[in-house]
């Protein structure tokens, strides 16, 4: 069975800077992780972190969906779990736009419960790189 993580956070800023944090490198290496992401369907590309024991650093995806300013779509991999990660965007009006992820894939609770705790932390920081 394939577990689910749905996640929703608000931001006051415009559809169109939140998608370019989204999906330009440099934005997404303030908030997430380094990268050589490019909104382009089929690029293949990787967030890499610091090694440990347990892991390599290193997040393999590939591009699957853009829909520019609304929809992303991306393979995230890790061990030999392969996610798919889901962002859409939706403006609310009055400067608030709503950011809901969807990533699915999961073979276990503790790995939905990591990437729930990963995506908090992260999406906190992209009030940052917005303001």
């Amino acid at each position: 069975m394939s577990l689910k993580l749905e996640l929703d956070f608000q931001y006051t800023t415009t559809i169109e800077k939140l998608w370019k944090a989204l999906t330009d490198a440099d934005k997404l290496a303030q908030w997430v992780l380094p990268n050589d992401f490019k909104p382009i369907v089929g690029h293949r590309f990787q967030f890499r972190s610091e090694p440990n024991e347990w892991w390599d650093g290193i997040i393999e995806g590939e591009v699957l969906v853009i829909e520019e300013p609304t929809r992303l779509s991306y393979s995230w991999g890790t061990g030999d779990e392969t996610h798919t990660v889901v962002w859409t965007l939706q403006d609310l009006g009055d400067g608030k736009v709503n950011l809901h992820l969807e990533q699915t894939g999961f073979s276990n609770i503790h790995g939905l419960n990591g990437a729930k705790h990963g995506w908090s932390a992260w999406c906190s920081e992209l009030d940052k790189v917005l303001g």
